[in-house]
């Protein structure tokens, strides 16, 4: 008996056929909406102004300040301009253990309620952060002659949008009879 391996000579046209058979998956954009390309552009700003300080400071030895403000600020855009992403696809921390052992009429009224909320906590946000550009948002950055407004009026660009997709998620678990809450697999594709 021997351990030698057989091998069988291969073409150069089977070799071919072989990368023919594995079809590239198709790309789809249209799962990504206004906020996502948003928070996107924020964060490579954000990446670049990194990218500068780091530079700047290890190998030029002579770091601009106002990079670290710019990333800073960036950064608090790609939260909150992010965080409507996560309403709009429910990815925000929940606890959905308690609606398991619910009847599906409570269940769905208590979800129908968190649903309100949302919305409630949403509009009161924006109220907030409105007030709080009226009263002082015209104080400049520290390391750039420009005003901070510029920031708030991205946080509550935030919070518009937010509002806006927990509304539409609102409209869609009415429709649907039922939200990630009462059924979780349906969100995650792990329910047929």
């Amino acid at each position: 008996m021997s351990t030698a391996e057989i091998h069988r000579q291969i073409t150069a046209d089977e070799i071919a056929h072989t990368f023919e058979e594995e079809a590239t998956p198709k790309v789809d954009l249209g799962i990504y909406a206004f906020e996502d390309w948003v928070a996107l552009a924020i964060f490579w700003v954000m990446a670049l102004a990194v990218f500068l300080q780091f530079f700047t400071r290890y190998v030029l030895n002579d770091s601009y300040a106002w990079t670290e403000e710019i990333a800073t600020y960036c950064l608090i855009g790609v939260v909150f301009i992010g965080a409507s992403m996560c309403v709009r696809l429910s990815r925000h921390i929940q606890v959905d253990l308690l609606y398991r052992y619910l009847p599906h009429i409570v269940a769905r009224a208590l979800s129908t309620v968190i649903d309100l909320i949302r919305i409630a906590f949403f509009g009161y946000a924006i109220k907030l952060v409105w007030v709080y550009i009226q009263i002082i948002g015209d104080e400049q950055m520290t390391t750039i002659n420009l005003p901070k407004d510029y920031v708030y009026y991205a946080v509550l660009a935030g919070f518009v949008l937010m509002f806006v997709r927990s509304v539409q998620v609102a409209i869609q678990h009415l429709r649907q009879g039922y939200s990630i809450l009462e059924r979780p697999g349906a969100y995650d594709g792990f329910e047929g």
